[in-house]
């Protein structure tokens, strides 16, 4: 069992590999993506410098924990989308059958799927993230805690987007489904979690798990909490899990294509 594990671990990275590779034959378009993501990051900072301008808090947080908050949610998702970028795209493979190629090879479907492409622009979110923290305060511990609970979070949002993206194994136009609650996930990140009240707020702790992955995570770089922290960790281990069976579960009504298509 461990053997399985070290090898489709070692086999993700290996796909990690190639695909920049692959990307870094054009070095210009390369660098011009990963650039240009960061510049796009930084322009929306500017609106939260002039809100508060106008207002020394929002939410209880400052202009430096908004960074940290922006950070955060940049790096998490830059990390998903390089390692799992297919999870993203899950709906349209299911819909228009192209897992045949995948179903083939002796090596777990679900990680061979979602992790069988790379977002090269999101390595930009990835470095974005770590501006953010460089600009909210460096120490060891916040490194520490910033590098895990991106960790963790990419978890949290690629399991949130594959179980969405895997209805569409029971539901038609389960793409429009997934894609509203994703972009719902990604766009919430950026906001401070207080402003946010009653049903809204209950819905973003539980069904949308952006409370977990990035509210909850920035408050504990802030003031670390051991409950949270390991309630953070356990959530992701069962969101994971969660993720991985609603998949197999839905590849049994799997319907191919009979697309000819190969994958090395």
């Amino acid at each position: 069992m461990l053997m399985e594990v070290k090898n489709q671990i070692k086999v993700m990275f290996l796909s990690l590999k190639y695909n920049i590779m692959r990307q870094m034959t054009n070095k210009v378009t390369f660098i011009t993506n990963i650039v240009f993501m960061i510049l796009n990051n930084a322009s929306f900072i500017i609106q939260w410098i002039i809100l508060f301008s106008l207002k020394n808090e929002i939410g209880g947080y400052t202009i430096k924990e908004v960074i940290l908050l922006w950070g955060m949610a940049a790096s998490v998702f830059g990390l998903s989308r390089i390692l799992f970028n297919k999870a993203f795209e899950l709906s349209e493979l299911i819909i228009n059958g192209k897992l045949d190629t995948f179903l083939v090879q002796p090596k777990n479907v679900f990680l061979s799927v979602i992790s069988s492409e790379t977002k090269i622009s999101a390595i930009g979110d990835l470095i974005y993230g770590y501006i953010c923290l460089l600009l909210y305060g460096i120490t060891i511990k916040n490194v520490i805690l910033f590098t895990f609970f991106t960790a963790i979070g990419a978890v949290i949002l690629t399991s949130f987007v594959s179980i969405m993206g895997s209805l569409s194994f029971w539901i038609v136009k389960g793409d429009i489904i997934a894609d509203s609650l994703s972009n719902i996930m990604i766009n919430f990140a950026t906001y401070p979690g207080n402003i946010f009240k009653g049903i809204v707020k209950i819905l973003l702790y539980t069904i949308i798990p952006v409370g977990v992955s990035n509210y909850m995570t920035v408050d504990i770089i802030l003031n670390f909490n051991l409950v949270n922290f390991f309630y953070i960790v356990i959530f992701a281990i069962v969101i994971l899990l969660l993720a991985f069976y609603i998949f197999n579960r839905g590849l049994k009504r799997y319907s191919s294509s009979n697309l000819m298509n190969s994958r090395i």
